[in-house]
């Protein structure tokens, strides 16, 4: 039945092969249960129930992944738009969780349709290349700012706005070793290196007096009904929160786009340049987001992490699916996932590791191409400094179009870009941001 369901002769490998990845995938990106209802935490959500909700949302979006689809891909919430949901949507523009969730719905909703339709690739294809790395590169310094903050490596100050923390203090000097522990685990390329990592330093933790044992490792799932269809969706359109939306949909969308690629690129399952089964995929994930923001989290997109699976074998949905039950056990051990998520010194090297990965695609850029680079060069700066992933984006958006048509270049400009530059300038110059 398994070779029958998955083609697993036809894609060259085999039942253990497949169950060898899926355990390797989960490992490396297992993290995220632990980091996600932190984050979310601090946007006043519960955080057994968006540990719950996570985990679930995970599940349906990877199943859809592996059993439509066939790919060793997994769904899961996307580092960055957790950040920008708490830290920016609820932090900064003083909305509501609640609201915020109704926000990611509707995100979610339009992502379902463009992934029947081919408007998708309209979308993808009238933002530049460089554009797009930016975006992600930006989102890497976030992520790691925060990271830098929660773990008080970096803090306020009256003279310079920010500077250089105690680094004596427990907490602190603990996030140091933490994040020591898991660079050289990443150096010699050891298998779920920041799920590991985290578990060395909390145990370090406890060893310092800094981590208190819960009374039970093992529980019933619980806390879902404090998060699960919560989403204020009228919320959405009384505080016109359009940018959200489509900076929701956006960064989803192509973040996906581009993990899936490049998974598939690896695994040898690209045919003639060309993503067999796309729609699947991307509905996979815009599932994911949907039935998420139901349940109670930030949007889900598909996970680099992926590739550690692949890269001991895995090619088929059957991979995908080891994960999903993997990820289904983790839903009983809340307590211990609940103290672990409550020291910053642990996730807080994950935080940094993941932004460092992301920012690595400024290579990528085109940094020749003046009216191009310099709204990416807006885009990356601006994110961190601004706290807010959806004003770096709309600047850079803004931006680009104006310095293409000094330059004589406004036809190479896709006519929807100049609708995206209108929108975000209204809502950066009327609307609150």
């Amino acid at each position: 039945m398994l070779e029958k369901w998955f083609r697993l002769t036809e894609r060259g490998t085999t039942v253990p092969t497949e169950l060898i990845a899926g355990v390797t995938t989960f490992f490396t990106m297992v993290y995220i249960v632990i980091v996600n209802p932190g984050i979310l935490g601090e946007a006043g959500m519960d955080f057994h129930g968006v540990f719950v909700a996570t985990v679930l949302a995970s599940i349906v979006g990877t199943l859809i992944m592996g059993l439509a689809s066939n790919y060793p891909i997994v769904i899961a919430p996307g580092m960055g738009l957790n950040a920008y949901f708490a830290f920016t949507v609820v932090g900064g523009e003083g909305i509501d969780w609640q609201t915020a969730l109704g926000a990611v719905f509707v995100a979610g909703a339009l992502f379902v349709l463009l992934s029947l339709t081919s408007f998708r690739y309209m979308l993808l294809d009238a933002i530049p290349a460089s554009l797009k790395h930016a975006i992600t590169a930006g989102i890497g310094l976030f992520i790691t700012f925060i990271g830098l903050q929660n773990s008080k490596l970096i803090v306020d100050s009256p003279a310079t706005l920010l500077t250089l923390g105690k680094l004596t203090e427990p907490m602190t000097l603990l996030t140091i070793i933490g994040l020591i522990i898991s660079l050289v685990l990443m150096s010699y390329r050891v298998k779920g290196y920041l799920f590991i990592g985290m578990i060395v330093t909390a145990i370090i933790a406890y060893s310092m007096g800094l981590l208190e044992l819960p009374s039970q490792i093992v529980a019933l799932p619980s806390g879902l009904s404090e998060t699960a269809l919560q989403m204020d969706i009228g919320g959405v359109f009384e505080n016109g929160l359009y940018a959200v939306i489509f900076t929701f949909l956006l960064i989803t969308l192509f973040d996906t786009t581009g993990t899936m690629l490049g998974v598939a690129e690896q695994a040898g399952m690209m045919k003639d340049g060309k993503f067999p089964r796309s729609r699947c995929a991307l509905l996979a994930d815009a599932v994911g987001t949907t039935s998420g923001a139901m349940l109670g989290t930030s949007p889900t997109s598909a996970y680099i992490e992926s590739s550690a699976g692949v890269a001991v074998g895995g090619r088929t949905g059957l991979t995908a699916v080891t994960v999903s039950l993997l990820l289904a056990l983790t839903l009983f051990f809340s307590p211990i996932v609940s103290v672990l998520a409550s020291i910053p010194a642990i996730t807080a090297p994950s935080l940094i590791i993941v932004g460092f990965l992301m920012i690595s695609v400024v290579q990528k850029i085109e940094w020749q191409d003046f009216e191009v680079v310099f709204p990416a060069f807006l885009i990356i700066v601006l994110m961190p400094l601004t706290y807010s992933i959806a004003t770096g984006i709309g600047v850079g958006f803004i931006v680009y179009p104006i310095l293409m048509a000094i330059r004589g270049k406004w036809r190479d400009v896709h006519p929807i870009f100049y609708l995206f530059a209108v929108l975000f300038f209204i809502q950066l110059a009327f609307l609150s941001h």
